[in-house]
């Protein structure tokens, strides 16, 4: 198996250090009903200097003392102090120069607001290089609120988001020079001097939450789909998606074409963990990511995937939804009471295992049941709300001393490969129909 670790890197400040900045920025986001458009007066340079150079230590401190994880993983938002990582391959280079052993998952860039194609190919490409070979390429199609960030039309983002693949890779296959005429991306001369150092390209993983789209696009090109912290229902349901399609290009699915994000909070004491871990909520969590007709705007999914949206509870806070107001001035006392619909969800967001929050002895067994039901090949720890850094790099050092080889101990139990160690889709497909690739029974006795 391979184990990741992975933040969003979010702008914050600490409760117990900084009670009036943290209450008034989560008021802001609340108050807005959205973290995207939080108006960036809140932002202080230096305060976010410093912060974000710890999360660049956190992750190189994986690499230098934490021998039990394989890989980091990095993502990126915009206009959002959701997440710091606003540009992810600045990080991904820093990280790749400071680090010799983990693997440097980019989950992912996101290919239709990319202003230039063939500069993000050269980007990457110099990345693989500085790492000497040890970068996952992934991409994303971004979420709406990105198509506004960016200047584009999310009625595209689909075909821009194909198309922008295929273009990087052939940049990155074919010998140059040569010209480019799509439908989308027009290139007069493609003749990158810098090329991964993995050939013919470094790996491609893909992130998602629950469309069966992108899990039909993944399958058929053979491609790991990396699941973000999804319910564990209707993930059963896309890993079928990404089996059936498997299936009818002739190889068998199996761990090795899946991943998993867990959102983790491991602490010295019970205590200490789920009150760390209530702050996955900060600010309404993924139902305050961005307002509805930002997040989804007009064109940008498919009937079937709105179908499943409007079906689907995933990630903290579903439980607390409707919130979503005018977003306009409220009072103190309105915000308040927002804030406590938010929180008291939390209870359900610890049964439902959406965050796992313990000491090691509590969380390995919880973990565990996550791996019999999904049988992923590749597993991300995900800590993220305002939580100090010295908590952080506690999570970090009992994930590596006790979680990470109990867990690496079951997936050798359940057979579950990562695609290192098998290449996604090299299993044909025997008798003409796909063996499971999940475990619903085992899901069935996690809610009896």
């Amino acid at each position: 198996m391979h184990f990741m670790w992975f933040t969003e890197r979010a702008y914050h400040y600490d409760l117990e250090t900084d009670a009036k900045r943290y209450h008034e920025l989560e008021n802001e986001i609340v108050r807005k009903r959205s973290f995207y458009g939080t108006p960036n007066r809140f932002f202080d340079r230096k305060h976010g200097a410093k912060i974000l150079n710890q999360y660049l230590d956190e992750k190189i401190y994986t690499d230098a003392e934490l021998m039990n994880f394989d890989g980091v993983m990095l993502n990126e938002h915009h206009g959002t102090p959701f997440c710091l990582g606003a540009v992810m391959d600045v990080e991904a280079s820093v990280i790749a120069k400071a680090t010799k052993r983990i693997r440097i998952a980019l989950l992912g860039n996101p290919v239709p607001t990319v202003a230039n194609a063939l500069r993000l190919a050269e980007e990457l490409a110099m990345i693989d290089l500085i790492s000497n070979g040890r970068m996952i390429t992934g991409w994303v199609r971004g979420a709406g609120s990105e198509q506004l960030a960016n200047n584009a039309n999310p009625a595209y983002n689909r075909e821009m988001f194909e198309e922008g693949i295929d273009f990087i890779i052939k940049a990155w296959t074919t010998p140059g020079p040569f010209r480019y005429e799509g439908k989308h991306f027009h290139f007069r001369h493609v003749n990158p001097w810098v090329l991964p150092l993995q050939e013919p390209h470094p790996p491609f993983w893909i992130p998602g939450l629950i469309s069966p789209d992108t899990a039909r696009w993944c399958a058929k090109r053979r491609y790991p789909y990396v699941a973000l912290a999804t319910r564990l229902e209707p993930t059963l349901e896309l890993w079928d998606f990404y089996s059936q399609a498997a299936a009818r290009e002739g190889y068998q699915a199996g761990p090795e074409n899946f991943g998993y994000l867990q959102p983790v909070m491991v602490a010295d004491t019970q205590e200490r963990a789920e009150e760390l871990g209530k702050r996955i909520l900060f600010g309404g969590a993924f139902a305050h990511f961005a307002r509805p007709e930002w997040m989804f705007p007009p064109g940008y999914n498919s009937k079937e995937a709105t179908r499943r949206l409007a079906q689907t509870n995933f990630g903290a806070n579903a439980s607390a939804k409707p919130l979503y107001g005018e977003g306009g001035e409220e009072s103190v006392e309105a915000i308040e009471a927002v804030k406590k619909i938010i929180y008291s969800g939390y209870p359900d967001v610890l049964k439902d295992m959406v965050m796992i929050a313990g000491t090691p002895d509590t969380v390995i067994p919880k973990l565990k049941k996550v791996m019999d039901v999904l049988r992923p090949g590749i597993f991300s720890f995900w800590l993220d709300g305002p939580v100090p850094f010295p908590d952080r790099q506690r999570c970090l050092d009992l994930l590596n001393r006790d979680v990470i080889p109990a867990l690496r101990e079951h997936g050798k139990k359940l057979g579950l490969v990562d695609p290192f160690q098998r290449t996604p889709g090299s299993v044909p497909l025997r008798g003409g129909k796909p063996e499971p690739v999940s475990n619903p029974a085992a899901l069935a006795e996690l809610a009896a």
